[in-house]
């Protein structure tokens, strides 16, 4: 393994660990509410960071945009739009129902619908549902379903556990069935990201390298204006909640919960750039094996936060079972998944 490809790897990882325990600083939130951790969080995070490396590193960046053209950026956010509604949902599970079964039920729901999606459309790079390729997906969409529903169980599992007791979980709030509900709505909706990249990701930075911008001021310059709609969607909904409540000035009376805040969105973007810069580094391969990488990495991460947050201490048996059993099937439907690509490389985005 050469030195680029090996560095590349090393930084996949460490961004599917950062994006999967990103949300740690939510269980050391106590005054805010979800409002105004998530504004504060995703405008530093998705809007300022990127706009900021973009408005230093790139000389005359909207000059640059405009010989992109309307097509890939207008595309691209619109998809990004979905996402970013998938993102304020991972939020609200993760509030509702804890870190590990979001992880688990969310990506899990994502990677299927991220690969069956072009599948049937005949137009879109993807492998036949009748070649190797495609038969290897489909399986590995049959195993990622497997580790979804054993996430379903683990959840319907620890609720009966903790009611039986009356100790209500204190780490969420509301049934694990509406948890669930919104856990797969954003599964759903979180293919817009891969679609979103799909759509603008290479017209945008080859524009940039073009006019030779550095490779991470590249990345960001996709992120701040080909991913725009759905940053929007993340610092537009807690606004509208912070007007509707008249809870704007909670914002500047707890600084410490400022700093946890920031940290979200710090951690959350610098995730981000790590795979972004991580798939260049690993070269061909990069397309098709970053993310069968980044993804059991993110599993990872959710379950080990999740662990930590105490999410499944006074729950034992059959849920803790099911749970365990949950992630290493998604880890191995992952696995599969990144050996298709190996079968048709470059076929599945």
């Amino acid at each position: 393994m050469n030195e680029n490809l090996l560095l590349g790897v090393l930084l996949v990882t460490m961004a599917g660990l950062g994006t999967g325990s990103c949300g740690w600083p939510m269980r050391l939130i106590r005054r805010y509410g979800f409002e105004q951790f998530w504004f504060l969080a995703m405008l530093v995070g998705l809007v300022v960071i990127p706009w900021a490396v973009v408005l230093l590193f790139v000389p005359r960046p909207f000059a640059i945009y405009s010989k992109v053209g309307w097509g890939p950026l207008l595309g691209a956010n619109l998809l990004a739009i979905a996402w970013g509604a998938a993102n304020v949902l991972s939020g609200l599970c993760t509030l509702r129902i804890g870190f590990t079964l979001t992880t688990s039920i969310l990506t899990g729901v994502g990677l299927v619908v991220s690969v069956v999606t072009p599948m049937l459309f005949p137009s879109l790079k993807a492998p036949s549902m009748f070649s190797l390729a495609g038969g290897v997906v489909l399986v590995s969409v049959a195993v990622i379903l497997v580790g979804v529903v054993f996430s379903a169980m683990a959840g319907f599992g620890r609720e009966r556990v903790l009611k039986s007791r009356d100790e209500p979980p204190p780490w969420a709030s509301g049934g694990f069935l509406g948890g669930l509900v919104l856990a797969i709505v954003a599964g759903v909706l979180s293919a817009g990201m891969q679609l979103a990249n799909a759509w603008g990701h290479d017209a945008i930075v080859d524009q940039m390298t073009k006019h030779n911008v550095p490779l991470v001021p590249s990345e960001m310059a996709f992120w701040a204006a080909g991913l725009f709609g759905g940053s929007l969607v993340n610092v537009l909904y807690p606004a509208v909640l912070m007007t509707r409540k008249g809870t704007w000035t909670l914002l500047a009376r707890h600084w410490p919960e400022m700093g946890l805040s920031l940290c979200f969105g710090g951690q959350l973007m610098l995730s981000f750039a790590l795979f972004g810069y991580g798939r260049t580094r690993m070269g061909d391969l990069g397309d098709s094996q970053a993310p069968g990488i980044q993804l059991p990495m993110q599993i990872i991460g959710g379950l080990v936060v999740g662990i930590l947050a105490g999410e499944w201490s006074r729950v034992p048996g059959k849920p803790r079972i099911h749970i365990a059993a949950a992630f290493a099937v998604l880890i191995l439907g992952a696995l599969l998944m990144t050996y298709a690509k190996t079968l048709q490389p470059q076929a599945i985005p």
